[in-house]
């Protein structure tokens, strides 16, 4: 959420950010925001003098009853009684007025950082970095969702009878990769300094909104029935609310932090070739690494997330692309994000693995997650996380990419941990 402060100072900075997300009706909502803003300054200041003036008047009271005043007393208790009773009704307006600005605020997006791209859609994200060669297969190579079945490693129609599209079985050899996958992530993880934990799988709204996850506009969590509980799209919502409500001694920044969970996404709305096999999935396993850090050093921090991501990748031996975001392609959340790609070379296609973002104070905000400054005072905190990864994209590349006549090889790092080198 971004912060009154910076809306109030410079209303056309913001909007204008806005506008590089292609955020539609910027110029109405700031307006809104800002009147509002100011109606609730001129309560503020309203209620404060209401009940100044009821509070001295009371202060007279007792004095004017040892007087022998009792009737001037009395006029003055009366007084000082309506006050109170109006500076009650402006405290109230003044309260209907935060919520109406916490509202509007939810609506509007990040601000995007300065190195975001200019562009409406993923065709305009900045390919900064590609590997040298895409993987050479086969022309008769198969796609996974043909080698899956044809090697008895993860079951789509088991999925569907049990529960439904999108929720595969993963079988025999294929639940060892998965399982491979995810310790080696979070091995990774641990020897780069983040400290492993194993957050709950459900949160509630308050922790849903603090991590921007709601409102959720696109209809993508899935809701418990007769709860305000939601299944997490990614363990960045628990492991970032970890943090909400506290105020961090600055020593301690950054936090580092590294989860294993399944993930749940409804997808409403996907459908084609691209969501075939794993390409989309509604559950699924994602490692995922999560830091707050100050504010002068989150972008260090945001390359050096970058940085352990593309060796995930390079160890796996996976072809693979780095992307800027575009400000029309970037998340509401995001103030910059790096997106990174491998190569699927039986479908001749980039597939999404991982994004690393910084969110700046947006989440912080929402979550108040913040720590002592210099000066001792409170001040929002940096939020960054990033996939170090998401399955099933990768599990379709290794899966693609290394099929020979013989099986599918496993990349050398996984082998120990498969205890397998092929799957055959």
């Amino acid at each position: 959420m971004l912060e009154i402060q910076l809306i109030r100072a410079n209303p056309t900075f913001v909007i204008e950010g806005l506008k590089r997300k292609y955020f539609e009706n910027a110029d109405n909502i700031i307006e809104q925001i800002l009147q509002v803003d100011k109606e609730k300054r001129e309560t503020q200041v309203e209620a404060d003098k209401t009940l100044s003036e009821a509070n001295n008047l009371s202060k007279q009271i007792g004095k004017l009853i040892k007087e022998g005043k009792k009737e001037e007393a009395n006029q003055i208790k009366a007084k000082s009684g309506e006050l109170k009773q109006k500076a009650k009704a402006l405290t109230e307006q003044l309260q209907e007025k935060e919520k109406e600005i916490n509202e509007l605020l939810l609506q509007v997006p990040n601000l995007p950082h300065k190195d975001v791209p200019q562009g409406k859609t993923a065709e305009d994200n900045v390919v900064f970095f590609q590997s040298e060669e895409k993987t050479q297969i086969s022309d008769k190579a198969l796609p996974h969702w043909e080698l899956i079945t044809k090697y008895d490693i993860i079951d789509f129609e088991l999925g569907n009878k049990v529960t439904g599209a999108g929720f595969p079985f993963y079988i025999g050899k294929g639940a060892r990769l998965q399982r491979a996958l995810v310790n080696f992530f979070l091995d990774e993880a641990t020897k780069a300094g983040y400290k492993e934990i194993q957050p709950p799988i459900i949160v509630n709204e308050a922790s849903a909104l603090a991590t921007g996850q709601l409102p959720d506009k696109e209809g993508q969590m899935y809701k418990l029935e007769n709860h305000d509980y939601y299944l997490i799209p990614t363990a960045e919502v628990p492991l970032t609310n970890i943090y909400r409500n506290e105020i961090l001694k600055k020593e301690i920044l950054p936090l580092k932090l590294t989860g294993f969970t399944p993930c749940f996404r409804r997808e409403a709305g996907s459908w084609g070739a691209d969501v075939r096999g794993l390409n989309r999935l509604h559950q699924f396993d994602k490692v995922e690494i999560v830091q707050i850090t100050l504010p002068e050093m989150s972008y260090e921090v945001h390359q050096e997330m970058k940085n352990h991501i593309e060796s995930l990748i390079q160890k796996l031996e996976l072809p693979y692309r780095i992307l800027n975001l575009c400000g029309g392609d970037i998340s509401f959340n995001a103030a910059l994000c790096y997106d990174f790609e491998v190569y699927s070379a039986a479908q001749k296609k980039w597939l999404e693995v991982s994004s690393v973002s910084n969110f700046e104070t947006f989440q912080a905000n929402r979550s108040k997650l913040r720590y002592r400054n210099e000066q001792n005072k409170p001040v929002l905190a940096h939020t960054l996380n990033g996939s170090a990864l998401a399955l099933p994209r990768i599990m379709a590349a290794i899966i693609e990419n290394n099929q020979t006549k013989d099986g599918i090889k496993i990349p050398e790092v996984l082998q120990s941990y498969c205890g397998f080198d092929t799957i055959d």
